[in-house]
């Protein structure tokens, strides 16, 4: 019934599947992991104090060298092509599109490492981003807090974060970023979340990383052609019915039309007129092709038990 966007390509998918005689390891050096009063958030200490500036953010060189990402060549390569199309091309924008929702598109991050997957920043003075769990690790087996995340804004800075808590339930995830090539001299471009959800019907906008292979095609490897950061427009639809909203572990409870495809994972979800963020695109309904997402209810409970621990009001 239900589908999440993918982070690997099906050739992955398979080579993980021809080792299924032993089990994953789990990976190791992780922070000491702290768990929420209801043991659903992981989390661990921040690279820096949430109450700092982005002053302590380190500078990268625009375009790093492998020996400082250090990732497999193939990935470091596909850093930098996606690079040079946000350095190269702009998110084509409605006309009519308010001015806070046609800035939000600046505070939206495309994970520079993987095939795909979004994110959104929600702070921009801390350089926090949020995002949804399954971007970042499908179960608690996977994750390792210790990891370096590389992501592009959309105007092509490149930032490197690490994740600072992560809810399977809810399906979110925060990261905090550690590094960027263009550090602001105030803050990142971000987002502020809604207070409440919208009502019904309410205008959205939808900025995403459609994934550049189609996973629908017979073989392996055809790829898509879409932009590497896609906005579409629909409409909020309320939520499921009987499904709790703080539980997206199965399917996002949020329900909206916006346009959507493997890799728009942790893309937001933007009230049109307001351009504050009503919810983050997690996953769709194959029966209904209904796409759904992560509400804000959500969003809130996840951010507030995040800053209880780490000692925000």
């Amino acid at each position: 019934m239900d589908s999440f966007s993918p982070r690997q390509t099906r050739l992955q998918r398979k080579q993980q599947q021809g080792n299924n005689d032993e089990p994953a390891p789990k990976p190791t050096g992780n922070p000491p992991l702290v768990p929420s009063e209801s043991d659903k958030i992981i989390t661990s200490s921040p690279s820096q104090d949430p109450k700092e500036s982005t002053a302590t953010i380190k500078t990268l060189p625009d375009r790093p060298p492998i020996s400082i990402t250090r990732l497999p060549r193939k990935d470091h390569k596909l850093l930098l092509k996606k690079q040079n199309w946000l350095q190269k091309y702009t998110v084509s924008i409605p006309l009519d599109l308010n001015k806070p929702a046609s800035d939000a598109v600046s505070a939206t991050l495309v994970f520079a490492q993987q095939e795909a997957g979004t994110a959104l920043c929600i702070d921009g003075s801390a350089g926090l981003l949020l995002t949804c769990s399954h971007c970042i690790a499908e179960d608690e087996d996977e994750l390792d807090l210790t990891k370096t995340h590389w992501l592009l804004f959309a105007s092509g800075t490149l930032v490197s974060a690490r994740c600072v808590a992560w809810d399977p339930v809810r399906d979110l995830s925060l990261l905090q970023i550690t590094a960027a090539s263009s550090p602001p001299g105030g803050s990142f471009p971000a987002v502020t979340p809604a207070d409440h959800p919208p009502p019904v019907d309410t205008k959205l906008i939808c900025v995403g990383h459609p994934g550049s292979e189609d996973f629908e095609a017979d073989e392996e490897g055809v790829a898509t052609g879409y932009d590497v950061l896609h906005l579409s427009t629909g409409a909020f639809r309320g939520y499921a019915e009987r499904q709790d909203v703080q539980d997206n572990s199965e399917i996002g409870a949020l329900q909206h039309d916006c346009w959507t495809y493997w890799g728009h994972s942790g893309a937001p979800l933007l009230d049109r007129d307001t351009g504050r963020l009503v919810g983050l695109h997690s996953s769709w309904d194959d029966e209904t092709g209904m796409r759904r997402g992560v509400g804000i209810e959500a969003v809130g409970e996840f951010l507030r038990r995040y800053r209880r621990g780490v000692g925000l009001k």
